[in-house]
C-alpha cells in the first residue's frame, strides 16, 4: 500500500522523496549522483571518497603549505649547486606537475560532494517554505533551456518588483507633497 509522504509541518507541501511536485513532473533520480546512493557506491568509490575529504583537508592546511613553501624553497637554494642545470629545473616542473594533474581529481570530488550537499539542503528549505516554489527542487537537474527560462522567468519578476518599488516611493513622494 503506498502512502503519501508529505509533511505536516511543512502545509502539505510534498517532500524531495514523492513521486510528484505540485507541477505534477515525474521526479527523477539524480543523474549526477545516481551511482552514489546508498547501497550503490562500490568499496573502491567509498574508499577514494574517504581519501579524497582527508587529502584536500590536510592539502589546504597551514602544515602544507609550509611543507609545500619549504620544498620550493629548498629547490631554489640547491640552484647554484646544481648550476641550474635542465635536470634541476625538471625536478621542479616535474614534481609540481604530478601533484597538480592528481589533486585535480581529489579537490573536484570533494566539491562534487560539498554541492550535491548544498543542492539537498537547498532542496530542503523549498520543501519547507509553503510559499516557496517547489518547481525550483532539483533545479540543478534540468538541461540549459529549462534553466534558461526559469531565469527569464525570475528576471521578470525582478522587474516587475523593481518598477512596484518605483511606483511605490513616487505615491510616497506625492503624498508628502500634498501634506
Amino acid at each position: 500500500m503506498a502512502t503519501s509522504r508529505t509533511s505536516s509541518s511543512n502545509h502539505g507541501t510534498p517532500r524531495p522523496d514523492d513521486d510528484l511536485r505540485k507541477t505534477g513532473r515525474k521526479v527523477a533520480p539524480s543523474r549526477r549522483r545516481q551511482g552514489l546512493r546508498p547501497g550503490n557506491a562500490s568499496a573502491v568509490h567509498a574508499l577514494f571518497e574517504r581519501f579524497a575529504a582527508k587529502v584536500t583537508t590536510w592539502t589546504g592546511s597551514p602544515l602544507a603549505f609550509g611543507i609545500a613553501f619549504g620544498m620550493v624553497v629548498v629547490w631554489a637554494v640547491t640552484g647554484p649547486v646544481f648550476g641550474y642545470s635542465e635536470t634541476w629545473q625538471l625536478v621542479i616542473n616535474t614534481g609540481t606537475t604530478i601533484v597538480t594533474f592528481l589533486m585535480v581529481f581529489l579537490i573536484q570530488q570533494s566539491q562534487n560532494k560539498d554541492s550535491h550537499a548544498v543542492h539537498l539542503k537547498l532542496d530542503e528549505l523549498l520543501c519547507a517554505l509553503a510559499e516557496a516554489d517547489n518547481r525550483l527542487v532539483d533545479i540543478e537537474e534540468l538541461d540549459d533551456r529549462e534553466l534558461d527560462e526559469i531565469a527569464d522567468r525570475y528576471r521578470k519578476l525582478a522587474e516587475r518588483s523593481r518598477a512596484q518599488r518605483r511606483h511605490d516611493h513616487e505615491r510616497g513622494a506625492d503624498d508628502q507633497q500634498d501634506d
